[in-house]
């Protein structure tokens, strides 16, 4: 199956734009983020959107590989976040969303390991 659902929402993400981001969601939308608390609505969305993004200088999704079935979305990415040092650093992430009847995301879940981003070394993915 084509990945071009996924591409269209990270595309956003990569731009690295809360307000953009939000408009792919639903009034009542939520966003969850591993296991932080859900923000629901647009207004928390941007507003845990912008204070993550305050922690890094940007962001870049490379899919792997990704699924649409029906209203649903599953996303395996590699990410590689900027740093605000400008060094850079790659995690393997998944996102799950679903979009309502309009087409604008009712859940979004991001499953991720920050560690290395936020680490004083740092560390690129690897295998095992």
């Amino acid at each position: 199956m084509s990945d071009d659902e996924a591409r269209r929402v990270f595309d956003v993400v990569d731009a690295f734009d809360p307000d953009a981001f939000v408009r792919l969601f639903a009034e009542d939308g939520t966003l969850r983020f591993g296991n932080a608390d859900p923000n629901t609505g647009r207004e928390a969305i941007a507003a845990g959107l912008r204070g993550f993004f305050s922690t890094i200088g940007g962001l870049r999704h490379r899919i792997v590989r990704a699924w649409t079935a029906g209203a649903d979305t599953v996303a395996e990415t590699e990410v590689t976040y900027t740093r605000l040092d400008d060094s850079e650093v790659s995690v393997v992430a998944v996102s799950i969303w679903t979009r309502g009847d309009d087409g604008l995301i009712t859940d979004y879940r991001i499953f991720v390991d920050l560690a290395p981003l936020y680490s004083a070394q740092g560390s690129v993915v690897t295998t095992i």
